[in-house]
């Protein structure tokens, strides 16, 4: 009964104030994973503060002595000791002897206590802590709460380890806490790994929740077979909710100090990264080197969008002399492209400006030189079409092109004598008109689509830089800088689809049967004297083998009267998973295909394609499948085939297994002109309880080489993670970069060493961190 009535006494006394709450909200311009800036924590002003002990003495009005049992509340505070003194007028409570508090979650534990209820100052001595947020958790000689939020931890510890001799920890001098912002502040601080010092710094800051801070990130560590060691010492701004910028010194012991920067910011209709490296004054090759690569989307008005897409590098080199490069070291192309868009109610326009720079290799075998895609100055396409206008699609595509090439990047000084054969005209203007009208008829089982359209190309074009002309084959005669072509093609689609109730493995599925006939008519017209500024061989696949022309871009239509025969059967579970996909096809040839590529007619003399076999789907939870095959009949060999399997049975299991056959892909750069022949082998798999390995291997059958490859171990504690990872990547057909990544990932604190985890992801499919909780969806 005491112990109620005092706890009544107490409450009666309570001043009724408390700190002011905020009514403003702070939110980004644009929805952000970053969490909204948390408010401050305060008591509820009315809350009272409750006082329970077994034996209670002093004045109910101005102070009372607690013994025993001491149980002292208000609002999301509690504090439990051996003895207290609580001041009523104050609402201040001191406690004495093994002293525990609770506040928003938070665990303390100590000595002595001053605290005032209200403002939420106080300190604690010989205090161990643990915070709810992060289960951060360590001791100290005292903690100073400055409010609710802030603290200050004097000669103290922090880890994030469950163990009371933890794996890792920072000892400070003093450890500002936030808890609003969610971030801890170590001064004089010095990291401990395995009782080891590894790292001290002035200001060391972490995060206590997911939440973005600014700061100095940990070092990347590494070693590269054409830079030598590197530091990199990242600093990272957290400008604004939907802005930062991180800043990164890397020193690379052959080559000198590089500056890197990346930004990032997104805003109400726009968005946007821009990276740039710069490296002064290179050691080895007595040159400035940089690279830049900018993105950037917006949208001006309603309809009405623009963006860009910058990417340029000082020399051929970079990207092999820097392996963690902006620039990806198989990109030898590298583009600049601006765009205006306008969507319209049922129509679009959009102009483009695109130039390219080519990396060229010229160490590789023969000095070859890359071919450079034409610029685009400007390019400027019109899209209408609507729907059902009395049974009736239509659709019209206008589209000027400007190409202008006027840099070949030949080896100069090689002695190669260039001739008309061999040079492509400077440039010239193209336009190019498809209007297309068609009736679908789709009724349930069955559909038919008859289609009509033209494609009407007219070119202006521009001489060589050498003054050569075109090549024209022989017994022709040239058609001059401008000329045109107009071509009329029908087509006519049509296919079946039955279903039946049928069972795979047991388990019940529909089972579909898709025949289809796919038609096509266009008339012949000799296109030999026609230049090549986008136009390639489309890739021959099920996707393909059902359009009209066989050629990518505009600059070849490829004749046609063939008939396109496909039947797919599909196996699919009740939740739409496609557990199994089998298909056949193949083109027919009323009459043989004769336009090229090339300055000639060539003629096809067989009657049909090649036949392609597909086989794919997820056969299991854990299994998938994808498989094609193209065969050619006449000559009795595959011609291509491509098998991808990947078998996933749990959490941070996963192979995969890729053969990659193709006759068509011959490299130019080997006398004996070998074809594609290889298979890649991936896997990520546990070794032990706490051991898991990674790889990747890449190799050619032809070469009997290895191509990308990656080997890795990583180990997993219970408060940290560490992997060690090699890899190698060609970079040219002469040129491998190596490397030898380490990497000691902190729970709770953040990663130092080297960041192979980009890596691990690309070469690895499925890969899942280890430090991961597991998870498992069936797909």
């Amino acid at each position: 009964m005491t112990i109620l009535v005092a706890s009544v006494v107490a409450a009666a006394y309570m001043p009724m104030w408390a700190w002011a709450q905020t009514t403003e909200t702070v939110t980004p311009a644009v929805p952000t994973t970053q969490n909204s800036i948390k408010p401050p924590r305060v008591n509820d002003s009315d809350a009272p503060t409750t006082v329970e002990a077994e034996q209670m003495t002093g004045r109910p009005d101005r102070l009372i002595n607690l013994d025993n049992d001491v149980d002292m509340t208000r609002g999301q505070t509690n504090v439990k000791s051996d003895k207290a003194t609580y001041r009523i007028v104050e609402n201040e409570a001191e406690a004495h002897g093994c002293v525990r508090m609770n506040r928003y979650g938070d665990k303390y534990t100590g000595d002595d206590l001053k605290l005032n209820m209200d403002s939420g100052q106080g300190f604690l001595t010989n205090p161990t802590y643990w915070f709810k947020a992060n289960d951060g958790h360590g001791s100290a000689e005292r903690i100073d709460f400055i409010d609710e939020d802030k603290s200050k931890v004097i000669t103290g510890t922090y880890t994030t380890c469950p163990s009371t001799k933890p794996d890792w920890y920072i000892k400070s001098s003093t450890l500002d806490v936030d808890s609003g912002l969610g971030e801890g502040t170590a001064h004089n601080g010095v990291l401990y790994f395995k009782s080891v010092p590894i790292l001290a710094s002035p200001i060391l800051s972490f995060p206590l929740s997911n939440d973005r801070q600014s700061g100095v990130l940990p070092p990347i560590i590494g070693t590269t077979n054409n830079g030598g060691f590197e530091f990199n010492l990242p600093y990272y701004f957290n400008i604004a909710p939907n802005r930062d910028l991180t800043l990164y010194p890397n020193i690379i012991t052959q080559r000198g100090l590089q500056m890197g920067g990346d930004a990032r910011y997104i805003g109400d209709g726009y968005s946007g990264q821009t990276k740039i490296e710069y490296l002064p004054d290179d050691k080895l090759t007595k040159t400035n080197r940089y690279a830049v690569q900018s993105i950037h989307l917006q949208t001006l008005a309603p309809g009405f969008t623009m963006g860009w897409n910058v990417n340029f590098a000082s020399d051929n080199n970079y990207p092999d002399d820097f392996s963690r490069s902006i620039t990806q070291s198989s990109t030898r192309t590298l583009n600049r492209e601006f765009d205006l868009n306008y969507t319209g109610s049922f129509w679009n326009v959009a102009a483009l400006a695109s130039r390219y720079q080519v990396l060229q290799d010229f160490d590789s075998n023969g000095n070859p030189t890359l071919s450079r895609p034409y610029d685009r100055l400007p390019q400027v396409t019109l899209n209408a079409g609507k729907q059902d206008i009395y049974g009736f699609d239509w659709n019209v595509t206008a589209q000027y092109t400007r190409f202008r090439n006027g840099q070949y990047d030949f080896p100069q000084g090689s002695g190669t004598t260039y001739t008309s054969s061999t040079l492509l005209p400077l440039g010239g203007e193209r336009i190019y008109i498809n209007p297309q009208l068609s009736y679908p008829i789709i009724r349930p089982g069955y559909f038919i689509t008859p289609k009509i359209q033209l494609d009407a190309t007219s070119y202006n074009i521009s001489p060589n830089k050498f003054d050569i002309p075109n090549p024209i084959p022989a017994g022709q005669t040239p058609l001059g800088n401008s000329y045109s072509r107009v071509l009329p093609t029908f087509s006519l689609d049509s296919g079946l689809i039955f279903e039946r109730d049928a069972k795979f493995f047991g388990n019940p599925m529909t089972q579909t049967l898709e025949p289809r006939l796919f038609y096509v008519r266009t008339p012949f017209r000799d296109q030999s004297q026609y230049p090549l500024f986008d136009s390639g061989v489309a890739d021959f696949n099920f996707a393909q083998i059902f359009t009209e022309n066989r050629y990518t871009g505009h600059d070849r239509i490829g004749d046609a009267n063939q008939l396109t025969a496909a039947v797919i059967s599909r196996f699919i579970e009740e939740s739409g998973i496609e557990r199994l996909r089998l298909g056949i096809g193949q083109r027919f040839y009323f009459t043989p295909p004769r336009v090229s590529l090339g300055g000639t007619t060539d003629t096809i003399t067989t009657s049909r394609s090649d036949l392609l076999l597909s086989a794919g789907g997820q056969v299991t939870q854990a299994l998938g499948i994808d498989n094609t095959i193209q065969y050619s009949q006449s000559n009795n060999q595959w011609v291509r085939a491509s098998s991808n399997i990947k078998w996933q049975p749990g959490p941070k299991k996963v192979i995969n297994f890729s053969y990659q056959l193709d006759h068509n892909n011959v490299d130019p750069l080997l006398l004996d002109n070998k074809y594609l022949k290889q298979f890649d082998l991936s896997a990520q798999w546990p070794l032990s309880r706490r051991w898991y390995g990674v790889g990747r291997v890449s190799y050619s059958l032809q070469e009997k080489t290895v191509g990308q490859s990656l080997l890795g171990l990583e180990y997993k504690a219970d408060c940290w993670v560490f992997r060690v990872v090699g890899q190698r990547t060609p970079t040219s057909s002469t040129r491998t970069t190596t490397g030898i990544f380490v990497q000691l990932e902190l729970n709770g604190l953040s990663s130092i060493g080297s960041n192979p985890m980009q890596a691990l992801r690309s070469s690895v499919p499925g890969y899942q961190n280890v430090n991961q909780p597991d998870s498992f969806i069936s797909r």
